[in-house]
């Protein structure tokens, strides 16, 4: 009868599955303090007013990098997570629409329903109108004479 070895238990009470990424997150922490420690001690303190200006390919920057953003942009983004995230949840419980029977239709009923209803308010809040309003073009109008 052959005799057989315990596996050898690395850390107790830890898979030793994990003690090669215990180690590597060890030695990568380890690795980016180090060198961020020796970029500070070696590198060069002095600055100037020709330093902090941005590097724009040779030529010298004008105006404000910094542009604001109209608000239809944002929200487009947020509509398009909103939407994304709904649209992968439908089609996962459509996959599995079989398995999950009558809870899972009430569930994702539940789900779109919210969804819809967050939709109608932000309608009736104006989140939905994006271009210039018909008070704001009358307003305008009116200050140039036109209404």
């Amino acid at each position: 009868m052959p005799v057989t070895k315990a596996p050898i238990q690395a850390l107790p009470g830890l898979y030793p599955e994990l003690l090669p990424m215990v180690l590597y997150a060890t030695i990568a922490v380890a690795l980016i303090g180090l060198l961020m420690a020796a970029a500070r001690w070696l590198g060069a303190r002095s600055t100037n007013r020709n330093k902090e200006l941005p590097y724009e390919s040779g030529v010298i920057p004008t105006g404000d990098a910094r542009l604001a953003y109209p608000v239809p942009f944002y929200l487009i983004a947020i509509f398009f997570i909103v939407f994304d995230v709904e649209a992968a949840f439908v089609f996962t419980w459509a996959v599995a629409w079989d398995l999950l029977g009558l809870p899972g239709l009430l569930h994702i009923t539940f789900f779109i329903v919210v969804l819809l209803l967050g939709l109608v308010w932000l309608w009736i809040k104006g989140g939905l109108d994006w271009g210039p309003s018909r008070q704001a073009r009358d307003s305008r109008a009116g200050e140039r004479g036109l209404g």
